[in-house]
């Protein structure tokens, strides 16, 4: 049976942002004829913000904070209460000092369930402060470089990138890949759809376990591929 699993910031949502309308109502309409799920970093609360409750409510299970707070509607299923050590929150407090990035807006460090999310530019920036660090980011490659002298100091722990301005960390394991043991992996066809397919991105560890990926360069892109399956008869 096809189940069809949704990164949600960049893939159903514009970066921190909520929803297009029409997509919001065509992606209803997908979630009562098909087995759909969300796997993303962010955690309830800021997800159902993005897509709204009944939107949280239509999809079979909810995997926030990348599949450390698991939740069926209102249901809440289970959670990790994993806390970052201290020697790994001081590190990146060094990281953070020592960024040639000249801005910094406050909450670099969000904790949620089973994971904390890592920013130099910080939670608190505005989107146009966001857009600036994305700029930079990309030119510099500060968080690919962070997360990878990160992963080589701290070998129980791993940093990926994710979103546009944010390191997500956890214990190993305790990535996006950890949601296949709530499938029958022989019986279940999976496709995983997401924004941070390579190999240094949050999306990377379920990609690699899933029978299908897409890539998605934006929300729009996403309702192509399901309107291609709809047209198809793949969907269930």
């Amino acid at each position: 049976m096809n189940k069809f699993i949704f990164d949600v910031d960049g893939t159903l949502t514009p970066s921190r942002g909520i929803i297009d309308l029409d997509f919001k109502a065509f992606f209803n309409s997908f979630c009562l004829m098909n087995d759909v799920y969300l796997v993303t970093g962010s955690d309830k609360p800021k997800t159902i913000e993005q897509i709204s409750e009944p939107t949280y409510n239509l999809c079979k299970r909810v995997y926030n904070c990348n599949g450390n707070d698991v939740w069926e509607g209102t249901t809440h299923i289970r959670t990790n209460e994993w806390i970052l050590p201290e020697d790994a929150h001081d590190w990146l407090s060094e990281e953070l000092t020592a960024s040639a990035f000249p801005l910094r807006t406050g909450l670099h460090f969000e904790h949620r369930p089973g994971m904390v999310n890592f920013s130099i530019v910080g939670r608190n920036a505005t989107l146009g402060e966001r857009k600036l660090y994305v700029k930079w980011d990309s030119e510099q490659k500060e968080r690919e470089k962070i997360a990878y002298k990160f992963n080589r100091l701290f070998t129980n722990l791993e940093a990926k990138v994710g979103g546009e301005t944010g390191i997500d960390i956890a214990p190993k394991g305790a990535d996006k890949s950890q949601v296949v043991k709530d499938f029958d992996m022989e019986k279940d066809t999976i496709w995983f759809f997401g924004d941070a397919m390579h190999k240094d991105g949050n999306d990377y560890p379920l990609a690699q376990l899933a029978h299908h990926t897409r890539t998605i360069q934006n929300w729009r892109q996403t309702w192509e591929y399901l309107s291609w399956f709809k047209e198809r008869k793949i969907a269930n």
